[in-house]
């Protein structure tokens, strides 16, 4: 496959995500030795959300991330965004059926169709390295949320402990060949796993946060750096 930087654009990744909607969670499950349900829950937890808080759920994906808030509160407002239509409207009957206060977009994070100042929240979970122009999409992700709200993305990250990183490196090359025999289509699964190679450090990340304008900007690391959450905070306008 060519570098992943010949591909990042957004009709690739929308490609990509159209061969593999059906059985997202189960790439994520090979990604991380399904250990991504473990880490959502962690992420969720550590996100301090009151009842009247608007959130908005970037990449929302299947609706992992939606699904966890809606267990604290089922009237939670949120706005669950996700740039494949496919996967957008593949769980959407299930949040019609039982929730009446989230409502679904397709849209890229780059350009979000939300006012200035909306949310007071914002998540990403496993899609920050899938979008095309990063800081864009910081800078909307800093607009559209009221001062005082919170920044919260839960991503997949290159090991860096030698241990961690010899057997993950390991393993990642059996990824494509699992792809194949599960999924009868490897490409999706060897974008994922160049997706993570080429991606930024988490203390990159971190400098990308603060140029858009966030305070307080911190991350801390699961499972060895194999994934990381981050957190920031818009305290000024």
């Amino acid at each position: 496959m060519k570098n992943i930087h010949h591909y990042k654009n957004k009709n690739y990744v929308n490609n990509i995500f159209d061969n593999v909607y059906e059985n997202y969670d189960l790439m994520n499950d090979i990604m991380s030795f399904g250990a991504h349900r473990l880490w959502k829950q962690e992420f969720v937890r550590g996100i301090d959300i009151n009842s009247n808080d608007i959130i908005v759920d970037m990449a929302s994906g299947t609706g992992d991330i939606s699904n966890l808030i809606l267990k604290k509160n089922k009237n939670q407002k949120i706005y669950r965004i996700e740039p494949n239509l496919n996967m957008l409207k593949y769980n959407i009957l299930k949040f019609e059926k039982t929730f009446n206060q989230v409502q679904h977009i397709c849209s890229y994070a780059e350009k979000i169709p939300l006012e200035n100042k909306v949310a007071d929240i914002y998540t990403i979970s496993f899609g920050l390295r899938n979008i095309s122009n990063i800081n864009d999409a910081l800078n909307e992700a800093f607009r559209i949320l009221k001062k005082g709200g919170g920044f919260y993305c839960l991503e997949f990250y290159k090991v860096t402990k030698p241990v961690f990183n010899n057997l993950y490196k390991l393993y990642s090359k059996t990824i494509p060949i699992l792809g194949k025999i599960l999924n009868q289509n490897s490409d999706p699964y060897e974008y994922l796993v160049k997706s993570i190679e080429d991606f930024d450090t988490q203390n990159e990340i971190k400098g990308k946060l603060i140029k858009a304008g966030f305070k307080n900007v911190s991350f801390k690391n699961i499972f060895g750096g194999i994934a990381s959450i981050h957190y920031a905070w818009k305290l000024n306008d």
